[in-house]
This record gives C-alpha cells, structure tokens and sequence, in this order.
C-alpha cells in the first residue's frame, strides 16, 4: 500500500517508520526544509512516565507503552537519553493532597516505581529543594528528540520510504479508491496514494479543511498555547527533574535538564491567538515567584530567556484538558486516512505506540 504522511515531526516520522516496518511503501512530505521544524522542535525532550492522565485515556495509554517503546529504541539505535528520574513537589498541605492523588492515578495507568516522600526525604535527594512532599518517579528521563528523529528518519529510508521536502498538500480528494494529493512547491503535481496521515502537528486542523468531503463540523478548534522556557546562567543544582503541583492548562514551571547538562526553567503557559516565538523577558518575574516556591535559593538575575514553543491544544482555558485525537474513518466517513489532532506532550514520548495505532487504523 502506498502511504503518504504529512508532517516530518517526531509524530510524523514514528509513523512513517511504522508504516514502512509493516512494508507499506511510504512517502512523507514536509512543508519545511527539514525534520521537527514545528512543535518537536520546542519541548522540553523529557520522557513521562505517564502519570497525570485519566485512565484508558489515549495519553494514559500511549504514554506508558510509548514510554517503554522509546527506551529499548533508544537503547536499540545509539540515541542519547538518560533516566534521571523526577520528584513532582507540594509546597504546602493543599498541594500535598492534590500530588497523593497523583500516586494513584500513576498506579491506576500502570507506571512502575512511584513512591510518595516526605519533604526530609525529598530533601536528601535534592539539597536545593524546599517542599512538604514528593512523589518519585524513577521512570521519567530525558532525550537527544534530534536524535530520535534522525533515528526514525534513518530506519525509515532504510526500508525505502522517503521525505520530500519544501512540498506543502494543497488539496486532497478521494476518487476510484485512491487518494488524489496535490502537492505545491518546485515539484508541483498531483499524485495518488492508497492512504493519507495528516500528521501536521499545529496544521492538522488547516489541513483537514483542505480535503474534500472531511465534515467541516468534526474539525476541532485549534487553541494555541505558548510555552516559554528560562535558562539558568549557572551550574545546575537539582540532577533530577523537579516539577510542582500541576496548574491549568501545564505541568507548571518545571526544572528541565538536558543532556549537554544545562538547567532551565519552563515552560509556563501563554494563551495566544496567533503564532509568536518570542520569549518576553517580563514573563521572568512571574518564573523567579513560582520557582521559589520550591527552591527558596533561586539567585536573582540567574534566569535567561531561552526558547519556547506552542502546543497545539483542543481545549483552552478553564476546560477540562482534551484527549488526543485519531480520527478514522469512523468519525469522517472517508477510506484509509486518519488526522491527528492535538497531540502536545505527551506526545513525543507516546510517538511509537501512537503510531502503531494509527497504522492499525489505514489497514483495519
């Protein structure tokens, strides 16, 4: 079968791996010059453990699975990451509250090795860290995402699908059981594919408004969420990743390490109406007031601004938070293609598990 996907991010190329390990013949097309140039390029390149997410949910789902997945892959294919571990803190007793019935939902979704700490405990761990309790979590960790996508990029051609890139989808159709693509850029035309997987991150939702026939009604709003992250100007202090009670919308203002062994802060959570990639340096006044409510030592002036990155959610603010979107051809009506809509974080870690699902779904 002849497959296209549209979108060269993790998303994209998990599946487009996937596709090519069931011997589909694949060809993914990417608007920019590269991969991950949208939403994977802008996170925080941490591995969840799957925690926070309603149980049967397809984040809970795909989050746990995908998280084992992306280990023995890393393991398997020379991609750098490291299982350093995260303490999700309570600052006082109505937060303490809030993070045991994290414990449970974690145990309910199957993650392994969580353990509820007191603050001395926590302590011991983590010299800098201020809190009345923590729950652990050994599972979590970091990764090279460049890597992992150059991974997937490789396996990908090396079972002989593609990347084109610079070549946008204009339109699609579905005619005399194929797909009919019309491809913009240099290499203008129109080509046939037996499926379609609208992967296109932040313009899944523009691109389903572009195939014919996909109900207009069971598009769902793209709500824009900024992401802003802080870099620390000094040696980290913390070796694991430290994240406070969840707030609306996020996991809060985290401690984010990477592998080059760098600390920053982030990412907060910006409502926005249009795409922007600017981090505004007054946004460090509210990260200096929120960081310190876990680590009192923050030194004033040490925060930077960085990098930051939009998730693109189905839900806005005060809402109950969306799940993940695979549309089939259960909820449009049309053969062999599937859209994904709303695949923020957790996404990177549930890439591979995700992926399987969506191939399950061109051939089902």
């Amino acid at each position: 079968m002849q497959v296209l996907v549209v979108g060269a991010g993790v998303i994209g190329l998990a599946v487009a791996r996937a596709a090519a390990r069931r011997g589909h013949d694949v060809i993914v097309a990417e608007a920019t010059g590269g991969i991950g140039n949208g939403v994977s390029s802008r996170n925080s390149e941490v591995i969840h453990g799957g925690i926070y997410y309603p149980t049967g949910s397809l984040r809970a789902r795909h989050s746990t699975r995908g998280r084992r997945m992306l280990y023995e892959f890393c393991a398997s294919h020379g991609v750098a990451y490291k299982k350093c571990g995260k303490l999700i803190v309570a600052t006082d007793v109505a937060e303490l509250a809030k993070v045991e019935t994290l414990l449970i939902q974690g145990q309910k979704n199957g993650v392994e090795g969580l353990e509820m700490l007191g603050g001395n405990a926590a302590g011991a761990l983590e010299a800098e860290l201020f809190c009345v309790g923590a729950l652990s979590s050994p599972e979590s960790g970091i990764i090279d995402s460049h890597g992992y996508m150059l991974a997937l990029w490789g396996e990908l051609e090396d079972r002989g699908g593609r990347i084109a890139f610079e070549t946008p989808v204009e339109r699609a159709s579905y005619a005399v059981r194929q797909w009919q693509v019309q491809f913009g850029g240099d290499d203008a035309g129109m080509v046939a594919f037996d499926a379609v997987v609208n992967a296109a991150g932040l313009g899944a939702q523009a691109l389903a408004r572009r195939i014919e026939g996909y109900p207009a009604d069971n598009v769902p709003p793209l709500v824009l969420a900024k992401g802003n992250y802080f870099g620390f100007a000094g040696r980290p202090v913390f070796s694991r990743l430290i994240y406070p009670t969840p707030v609306d919308g996020g996991l809060g203002v985290h401690v984010t390490l990477d592998l080059a062994g760098r600390m920053r802060f982030g990412p907060d959570v910006e409502w926005i109406d249009r795409e922007s990639y600017t981090v505004d340096p007054r946004r460090a006044e509210a990260f200096y007031d929120r960081i310190r409510t876990y680590w009192p030592g923050l030194p004033a002036g040490s925060l930077v601004p960085d990098y930051c990155g939009i998730r693109p959610k189905l839900s806005g603010p005060g809402q109950t938070q969306a799940d993940f979107m695979i549309a089939g051809e259960g909820a449009h009506g049309l053969p062999r293609l599937v859209c994904m809509f709303g695949i923020e974080s957790p996404g990177l870690t549930a890439s591979l598990s995700l992926a399987e699902e969506v191939v399950d779904y061109l051939i089902a």
